[in-house]
């Protein structure tokens, strides 16, 4: 059977199968944790509003459960991110050589494994710590940051056009977001009508055919070794450990000194950016159970379906906006603006309507992320692209971690006197990519048609390189 060339699909699917469990968690465990601390059944309240008062003894039962979820959700963070980031490193760089399957496939193993875990622990009733040993064994075989590696590895070895890879990468990340948010919508009335085992159960049936597909039918897009990989001792199947050290410095050794300059910057507005933009969005639920709005699971699912339209209005934005020719920097300028606009009006935000209207400016705040991706990889060779797309999914991976910690740290220190100072620090952190875009600019991204180094310096750098990791 003739392969497709098409990872959108496994792209979309992963992404319904996902996120149809990731709300699903904390619910189970949190009301876990609530039949193994009170001994009692989960109360279900029919209240219009989270900020109804309770009576002592129930509020203190809430508090004690709240803070065991949240030790158990640190717990399954600390566990499974170091693992996981080293493996991104390691999979996607060496997807250079070996093929953008491996990089595809193996977290979606470990996506597998950790969904037949939850419904082994959900359908058999059994000690839900047996979670987190899952999640530590599931990313072992990388996480999101790895799938996502890979897949924007592989759209960017099938696109010569700038434009194109452009276009495809934006349609990636609108995929993630509508999928995702429909998983998220349909997760509530599936879990009314079904309860815990029959969602997990659809998820893994999807995870099987995920990997059936990516097995095959996808088709793999590194035949062979680029004309300009490079050797280590003539061998043209380094380990995984040599590809990713070899692969990261050669993408940094190999370009001009205006290309490393150019490349760094891109990363730093890149990660900046990412930092900025997730830490607020990731408060938005918590502020809005808090005092004055008190939204209820219905209106929170009202906002989370609003929010996914900003993948696709972005994706809109990109495909417009680059069919008009305007200047890639000027569309990564218009999506850090809507952050700041966006974050600024949710700091002010203190009625339900007003809370849905703030949506509307942060519509574009998605368009940096495929933009700088595709402007990154136009820079460096194409034996380059599994290396840049690995730092890329590790810095990703690492900062949006650090900046769900910071700023749940800050928000816990702000929430008394200024519930909304998390959103304005948002905007203000913001500034930082700006300038650095800002710099960019006037260096220029045009670097495409710099003259490499000269073949026989590459040869010498990389015969030095051998010897080092030999």
């Amino acid at each position: 059977m003739k392969g497709l060339f098409l990872v959108e699909p496994v792209v979309a699917m992963y992404a319904f199968s996902s996120f149809l469990i990731y709300p699903l968690i904390q619910q189970y465990v949190y009301q876990r944790l609530w039949q193994e601390l009170t001994n009692t059944s989960y109360p279900i309240s029919d209240n219009s509003s989270r900020c109804a008062a309770n009576s002592s003894t129930q509020s203190s039962y809430h508090k004690e459960v709240q803070r065991q979820a949240s030790l158990f959700s640190l717990y399954t963070e600390l566990l499974s991110t170091i693992p996981s980031l080293v493996v991104t490193l390691m999979l996607v760089a060496y997807s250079d050589r070996g093929g953008r399957k491996i990089a595809i496939i193996m977290p979606l193993i470990g996506t597998l494994i950790y969904c037949l875990a939850f419904l082994t622990v959900s359908f058999f009733e059994l000690n839900i710590y047996l979670i987190i040993g899952s999640s530590l064994l599931s990313s072992l075989f990388g996480g999101l940051g790895t799938f996502l590696g890979g897949c924007f590895a592989y759209i960017a070895d099938l696109c010569e056009d700038g434009r194109q890879k452009t276009l495809r990468m934006a349609g990636l990340d609108m995929m993630i977001g509508l999928l995702s948010g429909v998983a998220s919508i349909s997760t509530g009335y599936f879990l009314k009508a079904a309860g815990f085992n029959w969602p997990f159960l659809t998820s893994v049936l999807c995870q099987c055919l995920i990997i059936f597909y990516v097995i095959f039918i996808l088709e793999e897009t590194v035949k062979k070794a680029p004309s300009d990989a490079i050797i280590l001792d003539g061998s043209t199947q380094p380990s995984a450990l040599k590809q990713m050290i070899c692969g990261v410095y050669q993408m940094f050794a190999r370009a001009t000194r205006r290309c490393k300059i150019v490349l760094v910057l891109l990363m730093l507005i890149f990660t900046s950016f990412s930092f900025s933009d997730v830490g607020g969005t990731s408060l938005m639920t918590l502020y809005e159970l808090n005092e004055p709005l008190c939204w209820t699971e219905i209106l929170i699912g009202y906002g989370s379906a609003l929010s996914t339209t900003m993948f696709l209005a972005s994706f809109v934005g990109v495909s417009a906006f680059t069919y008009c020719g305007v200047p890639q920097l000027l569309i990564v300028l218009m999506g850090i603006l809507s952050v700041i606009s966006g974050m600024v009006l949710v700091a002010f935000a203190k009625t339900t309507l007003l809370m849905f209207i703030v949506r509307v400016p942060m519509l574009l705040s998605i368009m940096p992320f495929p933009v700088l991706r595709s402007i990154m990889s136009k820079i460096i060779s194409k034996s380059e692209q599994g290396a840049l797309f690995a730092c890329l999914s590790f810095l990703e991976s690492f900062t949006n971690n650090v900046s769900v910690a910071v700023f749940n740290s800050v928000y816990a220190a702000t929430v008394a006197w200024y519930p909304g100072f998390v959103f304005l620090l948002s905007a203000g952190l913001c500034v930082i990519p700006l300038f650095l875009l800002g710099v960019v600019a006037v260096i220029g991204v045009d670097v495409t048609k710099e003259m490499k180094k000269p073949q026989q310096e590459l040869i010498e750098d990389d015969d030095q390189n051998s010897s080092l990791l030999s």
